[in-house]
């Protein structure tokens, strides 16, 4: 089991699950959504995704990885930060982050990646989000044997606020 935080792009891991940061529909978005759909090839993640479509926010459902390294997709929809108090957007992105990570282990997976959930477009402050998403996975960690790499494309994001 381990953890870490990298600066490299999550559609070029070799992991057995990358996490895509979903929109409740799992229609290709742009960001980090987009990248994983044109890397898989758009079509094939689109027709697995129409079958599981809608989920809540914060749920989490997988889909085989296609084109990706990765063995398998999982999509979470995170909470769009201007929608909800600031305790409600923390419980929402824990629980997407948390019910990611059962779901890994659920499927068999030893390794999974995630990019920093609901920080681009659905506005979460990066430092913020880091924090929730560091909190969720060391929960997870205290009682799973799952290695989990945090992937982020922004230095910025790696930037803890003290």
């Amino acid at each position: 089991m381990s953890f870490e935080i990298v600066q490299q792009d999550i559609t070029k891991l070799k992991v057995d699950a990358i996490v895509n940061a979903a929109n409740t529909e799992l229609k290709m978005g742009g960001g980090v959504c987009g990248a994983i759909f044109r890397a898989a090839g758009a079509s094939k993640l689109q027709e697995a995704c129409d079958k599981l479509a809608p989920i809540k926010i914060g749920e989490a459902v997988i889909t085989p990885s296609f084109n990706l390294p990765a063995k398998y997709v999982i999509h979470t929809a995170g909470p769009i930060y201007s929608q909800w108090s600031r305790e409600e957007n923390r419980r929402l992105l824990h629980n997407a982050y948390t019910n990611s990570l059962k779901l890994a282990v659920e499927y068999g997976c030893k390794s999974i990646a995630f990019p920093l959930i609901s920080s681009g477009i659905y506005g979460y402050p990066k430092d913020e989000a880091l924090e929730v998403a560091l909190t969720a996975i060391k929960e997870f960690l205290q009682e799973n044997d799952i290695d989990v790499i945090l992937a982020v494309l922004d230095k910025d994001a790696l930037v803890k606020r003290n």
